[in-house]
């Protein structure tokens, strides 16, 4: 499908029996930047995929030179012209937007192949595997502007640590690929398009092999385990795997692997999985 403002679209790959769904940003034009219509338009996507129960991954991508600059100027002065209470309104579909991607029970993979700046850096730090190309660049551009990287900011603290998000945040200077996976922004770099998308596919073909609810749980474990130790977390852990343990696909896994055969979630009909 692709939405009335052409900005992005939504499409099965190719691959994995339609087990990937790919959401792709189309306004190259636009350099990806995102306004009210993309957010509304990209919540709902990911609401709907995550929802659905064919897709295995997500993959995140973008047509053109930039992977997303970040937010439409022309957006951003118009909504300065608001009062505060249409500014909260608005940051906060932003800030939700980001936490549908964060939160999307399906692995999402990003694919970024050229400049990601402001809110695009927030896109990849959203996603739960970032790849980049050599050519791709970063920069948390928003003091250049007078503004501060707010919505974003858990995301991108969360991938590449305070030390350096005091650096980036404050400089605003522009980063390299090589950069980017240095401090954690991107899992790995590779060299240009076609190398970027077989490494995505590459992965998620990886992803769809593995039991489909012990992933989902296992992206739900990092969140409520990435707190303070404390005997809520030891009891919430145990909890866990006695759950999935016995779940009927925690059963088969094992079974499968005792068995020497493969496990019903690799056939191809989705009955079975």
């Amino acid at each position: 499908m692709t939405d009335q403002s052409r900005k992005y679209r939504v499409r099965k790959a190719d691959y994995a029996d339609g087990a990937v769904t790919e959401i792709v940003l189309t306004n190259p034009d636009k350099h990806n930047c995102f306004d009210d219509e993309l957010i509304e338009g990209l919540t709902g996507a990911f609401m709907l995929v995550g929802g659905d129960p064919e897709t295995r991954v997500v993959i995140l991508r973008a047509e053109g030179k930039s992977f997303s600059a970040g937010a439409d100027l022309n957006w951003m002065k118009r909504m300065a012209e608001n009062d505060e209470a249409a500014n909260i309104k608005d940051a906060e579909a932003l800030a939700g937007m980001l936490q549908m991607i964060n939160t999307c029970p399906k692995p999402v993979i990003g694919l970024v192949q050229g400049a990601a700046f402001g809110g695009g850096v927030g896109l990849a730090s959203a996603c739960d595997i970032a790849i980049a190309t050599e050519r791709a660049s970063f920069s948390l551009s928003e003091v250049k502007l007078g503004i501060i990287p707010s919505a974003i900011s858990p995301y991108v603290i969360a991938a590449i640590g305070q030390r350096a998000a005091r650096r980036y945040f404050l400089t605003a200077e522009r980063f390299d690929a090589a950069e980017a996976h240095r401090i954690g922004l991107v899992h790995e770099v590779v060299a240009d398009a076609d190398a970027l998308d077989a490494r995505g596919q590459a992965l998620a073909e990886a992803i769809c092999a593995n039991g489909p609810n012990a992933v989902a749980e296992s992206k739900d474990l990092i969140f409520a385990v990435d707190r303070p130790w404390s005997w809520d977390v030891h009891k919430d852990t145990a909890r866990r795997i006695a759950r999935v343990r016995a779940s009927a696909e925690g059963k088969e896994g094992v079974s499968a692997f005792l068995e020497k055969r493969p496990a019903a979630w690799l056939s191809s009909d989705p009955s079975k999985g």
